[in-house]
């Protein structure tokens, strides 16, 4: 496996509790990267020598403002590409989104600001609107991130980071739970590939608080505070991993053929039949299907 991209998840945290989020983020939630972390975890990236871009993401990654801006600074210090994702609250005013912002500087190659009716009351936030004009303003390259409502025609074919246009949420973590009985739902035998990631030569992976790297969240890989990074992607095998070697051959149908495992009949989307079929494994597959926040079980 060779990595261009590490998104690494700063907490999991948020000041928000949105439907639609992959993480189960929230106030709630429990787990944040400490700068010592983040400084190994900076290394062992730039010692894969394919590692390209750093982006910080959460929960929201600016509620640890100081840790943030030194993580970034790390990074570009280290030659890396950085990136932000932020729901852009901080921004209240223009003279505080630009305030919030300034220390960024140079520093950062992309700042992308989610607004959709999940996060606010407009699909175009008075927040997101201020922090990009300050990035714009500060020279900072910007995007903002909007996820329609279930049943609104969007962007479906999605991989990777989210496009700079509006994208249908993808039924997995706390949207599996909330939105799907919301959705058009889909005969199960349909889904006989993973629409979303590319399993078997991920370009960018995503890096939770405790270390554990995700193919797709809630699906590990390993956890680089145990075994570097570099020998993860050396010995990365997807078709002897336990989740990834089905839905790799046939999708979340592979899944539960694989597994003989009881299904709806329909389902909203892919990953809406991969998170519930998941669910179901997590007592046989513990080391692959964490960490617990990735299931929506606040942990103290």
């Amino acid at each position: 496996m060779e990595l261009s991209g590490l998104h690494i998840l700063l907490t999991y945290c948020c000041n928000f509790e949105c439907d639609h989020c992959f993480v189960w983020g929230s106030p709630q939630q429990n787990g944040t990267l400490t700068l010592q972390q983040i400084r190994q975890v900076l290394n062992q990236a730039r010692e894969t020598g394919t590692v390209e871009w750093i982006y910080f993401e959460g929960g929201e990654p600016f509620l640890y403002y100081p840790i943030l801006l030194e993580a970034v600074r790390m990074s570009h210090e280290m030659g890396f590409q950085v990136g932000i994702v932020t729901n852009a609250y901080w921004a209240t005013g223009e003279d505080d989104a630009l305030c919030w912002l300034a220390p960024f500087t140079g520093l950062v190659q992309d700042l992308s600001a989610s607004s959709d009716l999940f996060h606010y009351n407009e699909m175009l936030s008075a927040q997101a609107r201020r922090a990009t004009d300050a990035a714009g303003h500060l020279g900072l390259p910007t995007g903002v991130i909007s996820i329609a409502q279930p049943g609104e025609t969007a962007c479906t074919d999605v991989s990777g980071q989210l496009p700079e246009e509006e994208s249908g949420v993808m039924y997995r973590g706390r949207a599996a739970e909330k939105l799907s009985p919301l959705a058009r739902q889909h005969a199960w035998t349909q889904f006989t590939q993973c629409p979303h990631e590319d399993i078997h030569q991920p370009g960018r992976i995503h890096l939770d608080p405790l270390g554990y790297l995700h193919i797709c969240q809630g699906i590990a890989i390993g956890n680089l505070f145990k075994t570097p990074l570099k020998e993860i992607c050396r010995s990365y095998d997807p078709l002897q991993h336990p989740i990834l070697g089905p839905l790799l051959e046939n999708g979340p149908v592979g899944l539960v053929e694989r597994y003989a495992l009881p299904h709806r009949d329909e389902y909203a989307d892919a990953c809406h039949m991969c998170y519930e079929t998941r669910l179901a494994l997590r007592s046989q597959f513990p080391d692959f299907l964490t960490p617990d926040q990735m299931y929506g079980v606040i942990t103290s």
